[in-house]
């Protein structure tokens, strides 16, 4: 009989009895891919669970693990944490020392498992203010712990026993995880997930996946310590995807190459720079094959599922695919079926264009609250429209309220926020979780994000502004890399803007312009300014008079998670964005 899955560490044993995977993870370490079984994976878990109940783990201990880069290891950890009834508690690997203080010490963590000498770093230099007993490595460190350790000292099976009776006291409803919201304010904030909340969701999200079970493989990048990419590892355990992590963001397309793979998940930030790359090397080309490349971009951006467009479009596009974008699936390994964005909002000529090459990105929406995915697009059956994230997955029930805000009722939904009663019952009332968005279904029953309750804001006349409709338009200029509108309480919007200097230095070389490509020159330049004013100028056609941006600065930083501008997974953090340019706020509104 299969295995019925209730359970997080039910996975790897469901793959074993319907798929045994020659390949169930791949990570590449010194220049070769290194592969594990699903036999493999189950057996190294259980020895990780036979040595942490031998380290005197007991169940709802916590758990940290910390990896730079998603690989192996982390799965075969957080499996063999689940299996003793210890909760695994994932921490962003870029987050301040100081953070990863608070997270330790809040979450009461007792162990933590490392990536690299980075990251242990940050962890020595505040172990002393926490509760860890031990730290160990993935990476062999000179002089410190590894995590093979544990994986020796539970190699005798003597106390395997022990293991399924741990396993067996685990139930479907009981705490899985402590995931730390990156928080655009204030503290992080523990969100607590079941077995059942991340089991359900990818029960629910499986019937979304157009992929050959047993057959396909996935390449993973974004950080594992995120629920997107950490729910959709299990989905792909679940539906037989053999997984391949990528050595890095920037060896990713490299990676896709020696790969090949049938899916991919991103966020829309990574999407936009692999468009932005194409469309440099197209402004390099010349004559008739530029002519050709942008004639099949100008076809991609009118694209509309379904064949809406008609038999000629169609014919077109057919043209299209093989002229120019076959060499955009080559670029990304050349068997990409399906790639998958959230997190944020996709701009629609990502999802226009990329469909039309024939590697369509299912946007979806969700939230950490909801394990995460409470809708998502589907090319088939005609659940695929551009502009939306898509129909709500079974099981899972949405309201719009009167206020515009999405709120959401399900078995996905959080348990609340671990120690904090007053923000659990803030957002969770009445069954439903409250997600701050707002939201609108079409009559097809496709639903749209149309903002953030708590980033609007009044200008001093009263008028209302609603910053990510602004933004997402802005962003969709090749010449705009980030854009944060400002204005509350203020007479009018207006925008830091950080432009996109690598497609900037590119346009300036091939328009051959007297301008130097240092990022400050190119922000001083009167010419870039004037470009950029034309973009603004496009934007606010499309409203109203109140809400247009009357002036706009420009920053000579990329905008990073480093440097303290973005969250881990890329949103803006608005508060600190403000505080870092608070002389160009001045230089707007107080000139």
């Amino acid at each position: 009989m299969a295995t019925e899955i209730t359970r997080l560490f039910d996975f790897p044993y469901y793959q074993l009895e319907t798929y045994n995977l020659k390949n169930a993870f791949t990570s590449k370490a010194s220049g070769d891919w290194k592969t594990i079984s699903t036999k493999e994976y189950i057996d190294q878990a259980n020895q990780i669970s036979r040595g942490l109940i031998k380290l005197g783990i007991q169940p709802n201990d916590k758990i940290a693990v910390i990896s730079s880069t998603n690989r192996t290891e982390w799965n075969i950890c957080d499996i063999g944490i689940l299996q003793t009834g210890a909760q695994n508690v994932p921490i962003y690997p870029t987050i301040c020392k100081e953070d990863y203080e608070y997270v330790i010490n809040h979450s009461e963590s007792t162990y933590c498992f490392v990536s690299d000498k980075e990251v242990l770093e940050k962890i020595n230099a505040i172990k002393g203010n926490t509760q860890l007993k031990d730290v160990f490595t993935f990476d062999d460190i000179k002089g410190e712990k590894n995590w093979t350790e544990i994986l020796e000292l539970g190699k005798d099976d003597i106390n395997q026993n022990l293991v399924e009776e741990r396993k067996n006291n685990v139930k479907t409803d009981d705490l899985a995880t402590l995931i730390y919201t990156s928080g655009t304010t204030g503290k992080p904030k523990g969100v607590m997930l079941s077995h059942k909340n991340i089991v359900s969701n990818v029960l629910s999200s499986m019937d979304r996946v157009p992929l050959d079970y047993g057959n396909s493989k996935g390449l993973s990048f974004l950080p594992i310590c995120h629920i997107f990419e950490r729910m959709i590892l299990y989905l792909y355990q679940y539906c037989g995807v053999s997984i391949y992590f990528a050595e890095s963001i920037e060896k990713l397309a490299e990676n896709a190459q020696e790969i090949k793979p049938q899916v991919m998940t991103a966020v829309p930030r990574l999407y936009e720079k692999i468009y932005d790359k194409i469309i440099l090397k197209g402004e390099a080309l010349t004559g008739i094959k530029k002519g050709l490349f942008f004639w099949a971009v100008n076809l991609g951006l009118k694209y509309v599922p379904n064949g809406a467009n008609g038999w000629w479009y169609e014919t077109q596009l057919k043209l299209a695919r093989k002229l120019i974008f076959s060499k955009w699936q080559a670029a990304l390994g050349g068997e990409l079926k399906l790639m998958v964005s959230g997190s944020a909002a996709l701009q629609p000529r990502l999802t226009k264009v990329f469909a039309a090459a024939d590697m369509p990105i299912m946007e979806g929406y969700g939230l950490t609250e909801t394990s995460p995915v409470i809708s998502v697009n589907d090319q088939r059956n005609k659940g695929f429209k551009t502009g939306t994230v898509g129909k709500v997955i079974d099981g899972v029930e949405v309201k719009i309220i009167e206020t515009g805000e999405i709120i959401v009722k399900g078995p996905n939904v959080m348990l609340g926020y671990y120690k904090d009663i007053e923000k659990t019952e803030s957002v969770l009332k009445d069954g439903y979780f409250y997600t701050g968005d707002k939201g609108e279904f079409d009559n097809e029953g496709f639903l749209k994000i149309t903002g953030r309750t708590k980033e609007m804001f009044k200008t001093s006349g009263g008028k209302y502004v609603v910053p990510p409709l602004l933004e997402g338009e802005l962003k969709q200029s090749l010449f705009i890399e980030q854009v944060m509108v400002i204005g509350e309480g203020e007479k009018m919007p207006a925008a830091f803007i950080q432009p996109n200097f690598e497609f900037i230095k590119g346009w300036i070389k091939h328009k051959k312009l007297n301008i130097g490509l240092t990022n400050k020159e190119i922000i001083t330049s009167d010419i870039v300014i004037a470009r950029m004013q034309q973009e603004v100028d496009k934007c606010n056609k499309n409203f109203g008079k109140w809400e247009q941006i009357k002036r706009f600065e420009l920053t000579p930083e990329v905008w990073s998670i480093e440097e303290g501008h973005l969250t881990p997974t890329m949103k803006m953090k608005r508060e600190v964005i403000r505080e870092i340019y608070k002389n160009l706020y001045d230089k707007i509104y107080k000139e």
